[in-house]
This record gives structure tokens, C-alpha cells and sequence, in this order.
């Protein structure tokens, strides 16, 4: 199954590994950040995102595109330590996704639950799953539903502290 993994996301050639974080600010960190697992990407892209909705923008929201032209490479272990360390330092919400996959209007929902491969938030350790049958079943649509409340409690907590309610 990891075969099949690697498949998506290799796609456009390097094996692409995409991590999207909010919480941590709009300003990227730097590529040394992402020297993890004993790896070093061999491509590092990051960037904020534009037209962030106000709640999000309050808070940060960074893409990461981390590419790697090795493959062959198993980078489970690496997209773990990956949302590890966009969590630390900061109260955040994280996840890697497929390519393609990203749209404020449905961030980590059940309809793109399948094409999330990771998450993590901060204080708690990440989850990755490898398996694309996992992806697909119930079990893992209910862990990022977990996720997404995570990550609504995380944008209420901004509302409240600029003032604001849901409401307003």
C-alpha cells in the first residue's frame, strides 16, 4: 500500500509532500526547520496563503511543499516529524494533504477526509496513515472530523480573544 501512496505524491515527478498548518502565523519557517528524520528536502516551498478568511488570517495559515527527488523514498516517519514540527512552539491545527485538495470552504472535512494523509494538533502526537483503503473507510473520516474540531475550537478561541462571536 505504500506504493500506492507514493503514487500520489509523486505525481508531477519528486515526491511531494504537502502540509498546510494554521496557528502558527503567516510567516514561514525557514528550510533548515524542515531537516527532519535525517532527511533534507531537495525542493522547499513555502508560502502563505492568499484571500485567508479573517478568522484564519488572525491566526496564520502556511502551505509547506516539501519535495523530495529520491522516489524510492518512505516518507511516513518524515511527514510525522514534518506535522510535528509546525505544532510545536504554537497552538495549532496541521495536515498533509494530496495535491489539489486545498479550499477554505472545506478544511479537513468529510469530503476531502481521503486525501488527508496526516494531522496534528498541538499538544497531542501526529497521525499519519499510509493505507489507501484506511483513507477511504469510516474510522479515518471520523479521526478528521476529531481533527476539524480541533481546528473550529482553535478559530473559536481567536473570535474570543479579538471580541467577537460566531454571531457577529
Amino acid at each position: 500500500m505504500a506504493g500506492e501512496i507514493r503514487d500520489f505524491l509523486s505525481w508531477r515527478g519528486p515526491v511531494s509532500v504537502n502540509v498546510f498548518v494554521i496557528g502558527a502565523g503567516n510567516t514561514p519557517l525557514p528550510e533548515e526547520a524542515f531537516h527532519l528524520a535525517g532527511m533534507a528536502p531537495d525542493a522547499f516551498l513555502p508560502f502563505p496563503l492568499l484571500e485567508q478568511p479573517e478568522a484564519i488570517e488572525r491566526l496564520g495559515l502556511v502551505s509547506y511543499d516539501i519535495d523530495f527527488d529520491d522516489t524510492s523514498l518512505d516518507l511516513r516517519e518524515y511527514t510525522r516529524a514534518v506535522l510535528r514540527r509546525v505544532c510545536a512552539d504554537t497552538r495549532a491545527v496541521a495536515w498533509a494533504a494530496f495535491e489539489g485538495t486545498f479550499h477554505y470552504d472545506e478544511l479537513l472535512s468529510d469530503v476531502v477526509a481521503n486525501q488527508v494523509y496526516g494531522y496534528c494538533t498541538t499538544g497531542t502526537e501526529p497521525v499519519v496513515e499510509w493505507d489507501i483503503a484506511a483513507l477511504r473507510g469510516e474510522e479515518w473520516r471520523h479521526r478528521i472530523a476529531e481533527a476539524r474540531t480541533a481546528l473550529d475550537a482553535l478559530l473559536s478561541a481567536s473570535d474570543i480573544q479579538d471580541g467577537k462571536s460566531r454571531t457577529d
